[in-house]
């Protein structure tokens, strides 16, 4: 189980305001975050990560403390064995796809296995540049599970995909995702939008 209780002060159009957030996620299972534009669903993403600190709160994973400011623990994001897919994919433009794979792992064949989990075989020497937006967002899901990270966080990741690769990635995502029992956690503006791929669904309103 994975618990967040925390408060941050966000910056909105009338100012900063003071939000709390707080979330409960089951461990190994994918949950959907939801909710209005500017209520904080991203800032959260960031906060599990260790990516933005909140002024204060309490982070657990499976017993384990994460966050405690109370006590001023905060384990370091390098630390927290997460995978983050960022809205702007943050990838590297002097790298290929495959060199993106590689600096997560150095396993060949869980390389070809996300290689062809993204349908992206026939692209592992393109670098960003080369690739499409929604080929950029695909690789940046890879880079991301490269690591086999016990938590998954991704920013509207499917965003910039037609409805076909959509569904063909999500089912082979949740598939892999079982496999490495990894929790995963996904912000969307769309609710719909990742029916049978999450279990789990949180409003923050």
């Amino acid at each position: 189980m994975i618990v967040v209780d925390v408060k941050k002060k966000i910056k909105t159009y009338n100012g900063f305001n003071e939000f709390r957030l707080k979330a409960s996620f089951a461990m190994a299972k994918t949950t959907k975050l939801y909710g209005p534009s500017g209520v904080g669903k991203t800032t959260l993403l960031k906060i599990i990560a260790g990516l933005i600190h909140p002024e204060e709160g309490i982070i657990t994973v499976h017993n384990e403390v994460w966050l405690d400011t109370h006590k001023k623990i905060c384990v370091p994001p390098q630390k927290r064995e997460i995978g983050f897919v960022f809205q702007n994919y943050a990838l590297f433009p002097n790298m290929t796809v495959e060199q993106h794979l590689r600096y997560g792992t150095q396993n060949s064949s869980y390389i070809q296995e996300l290689l062809t989990l993204g349908e992206m075989v026939n692209f592992k020497k393109h670098k960003p540049q080369q690739l499409s937006g929604g080929q950029q967002q695909r690789l940046a899901i890879l880079r991301a599970l490269s690591t086999k990270p016990k938590i998954l966080l991704m920013d509207e990741p499917f965003s910039a995909l037609d409805n076909a690769l959509k569904y063909n990635l999500m089912t082979n995502l949740k598939q892999l995702l079982t496999n490495l029992n990894t929790t995963c956690i996904v912000v969307t503006h769309h609710p719909f939008e990742t029916e049978g791929f999450a279990e789990n669904a949180i409003e923050l309103s």
